[in-house]
């Protein structure tokens, strides 16, 4: 049986009069994440009616690469720059697949 892989969804929402410069914040951390070492994949998506609302889908292969994900300079840079734009704490959640 292959090892299962860890699935995370991320939910972002930012003030309303922030949105623009939350989603360049966001967009620029997908490309070097894409690049790092266990991420398998790594979606953007903007909800269609809400714009204050971002979504990450993201699959790793273990926990050691979430959390070095998390510890990258250009994360760390991102966390830093968009917490005062964002309405709440962004909420994270893993996930494992039943089926």
């Amino acid at each position: 049986m292959p090892k299962q892989t860890i699935k995370v969804v991320a939910h972002v929402i930012a003030h309303t009069d922030k949105i623009p410069q939350v989603q360049t914040i966001l967009q620029k951390i997908v490309a070097p994440t894409r690049q790092e070492a266990g991420c398998l994949s790594y979606q953007l998506l903007h909800h269609r009616n809400n714009p204050a609302t971002f979504l990450f889908i993201e699959e790793w292969t273990d926990e050691n690469a979430i959390a070095a994900h998390f510890g990258t300079p250009h994360i760390q840079q991102a966390l830093a720059e968009i917490t005062p734009l964002l309405a709440q704490a962004p909420d994270i959640q893993r996930y494992t697949l039943l089926a």
